[in-house]
């Protein structure tokens, strides 16, 4: 088995995401340490904006310059992790009600018509499907369901409509919120995300 392990915190090691998704990952490789890890830092190494090179070779139309003969290779290599993947760790910390950039740009390199999903006569049809994705949502206020900020929240229900598109429908939040309303509630989401980080089975 292999697992994806995916940040995108722009922070470092003051990032509240990183550190939780080392967690999460040292918990299912503690229970299940065959597994091979492959570990992908999308703020050390950002992909940048999808370009139109790119997208066209998504569609089969072959590249013309070496840049873009570049890009379109650590594409396919960046789609291949993903397919090869039985579990997938993704920090995802909320910047501005929504994800980091560098988060966005990565799945854009994953929804490719023929390889993740296809258009069908039933409408679309996700290709992905068989894999767990565990994301680890970090927030500085409270967005969760009945919370009054909740309508501001296209972090956690992009990620879901997204992996859900592409047909994986088992996906699993390990979510710390409130890190930003002082101590107390820091601690106290800090704290629950760890105790549903335990509760992980493998």
């Amino acid at each position: 088995m292999t697992l994806l392990h995916i940040d995108s915190s722009i922070l470092g090691t003051q990032s509240t995401s990183r550190s939780l998704t080392a967690a999460t990952v040292k918990h299912l490789t503690s229970a299940a340490p065959e597994q091979a890890v492959t570990y992908r830092d999308l703020a050390e190494s950002p992909l940048g904006d999808l370009s139109g090179a790119e997208f066209l070779a998504f569609q089969g139309m072959e590249a013309q310059d070496d840049s873009a003969k570049q890009k379109v290779a650590r594409n396919t290599k960046i789609l291949e992790e993903f397919l090869a993947a039985r579990t997938v760790v993704v920090g995802a910390p909320m910047y501005n009600f929504s994800l980091p950039s560098q988060l966005k740009s990565w799945l854009d390199r994953l929804a490719v018509a023929g390889k993740t999903f296809r258009y069908s006569t039933n409408g679309v049809e996700g290709l992905a499907g068989g894999k767990r994705v565990i994301v680890v949502s970090s927030r500085g206020g409270i967005y969760s369901e009945g919370a009054a900020a909740a309508p501001l929240d296209h972090q956690e229900t992009f990620l879901r409509g997204f992996f859900g598109f592409i047909g994986i429908t088992d996906v699993t939040f390990i979510r710390a919120e409130g890190l930003a309303l002082g101590e107390d509630s820091r601690n106290a989401a800090l704290e629950a995300a760890q105790a549903e980080i335990a509760k992980l089975l493998v």
